[in-house]
């Protein structure tokens, strides 16, 4: 009787201990739950939000915005100027205005000069624009190059499918030839029938003569 009743106590504690154990981790369950929906919550203005793990991290807006531009839209802005820089209006154009900034500081009175003698401002702007105009022509000589050397690969190409069709074509008639040279023509057949026709004419002679 003792032995029983000490095996239901010990049994009855056994579960008195599972269920507090399932009533701990049902608690710390809860509170996890709880702690994600905190976090989860978008704090006040002026506090700083926790950043999730289960999110991607969004970039951080820098101090310093460069300006957006489009490469494709410089690149045939450059092959304009470049272009315009090669003919012969700019340089007319280019000697006019250096002519009427020489005559204007010059002949005109004094009061009016804003670039005298020897034209150092004159000197400051044409070095200006040659500075300019030397790397976007090399900008516009580097498109040209590429667009040289994209038609050069097709051109290429497109030869190297022109071989491949002519040896195609060649072994095709190649072929015709040999099947030609199987195939019985009309003076083959015509010689042909010559022959057999003589052949009955010599037989029927004999029989003739019979």
């Amino acid at each position: 009787m003792d032995s029983d009743r000490k095996r239901q106590r010990d049994s009855s504690g056994q579960r008195l201990q599972g269920e507090l154990r399932q009533l701990r981790e049902l608690r710390e369950l809860r509170t996890r739950e709880q702690r994600g929906r905190r976090e989860e919550r978008p704090g006040p203005a002026g506090s700083p939000s926790r950043s999730r793990l289960d999110q991607p991290r969004t970039g951080r807006p820098g101090l310093i915005h460069l300006p957006a531009w489009d490469p494709e839209a410089f690149g045939k802005l450059s092959e304009r100027i470049a272009r315009f820089l090669g003919t012969g209006r700019f340089i007319v154009w280019m000697t006019v205005v250096i002519i009427a900034w020489v005559v204007w500081n010059t002949l005109l009175p004094a009061s009016v000069h804003f670039d005298d003698y020897p034209f150092i401002f004159l000197t400051l702007m044409l070095s200006l624009q040659a500075s300019y105009a030397a790397p976007l022509i090399l900008l516009a000589q580097n498109r040209q190059d590429d667009r040289d050397r994209v038609n050069m690969e097709q051109d290429r190409a497109r030869s190297d499918r022109n071989i491949a069709d002519t040896e195609y074509l060649t072994r095709e008639v190649a072929a015709l030839r040999q099947g030609l040279g199987e195939v019985a023509t009309r003076d083959f057949i015509r010689s042909e029938l010559q022959s057999l026709l003589k052949e009955i004419d010599e037989r029927r002679e004999p029989a003739d003569t019979l």
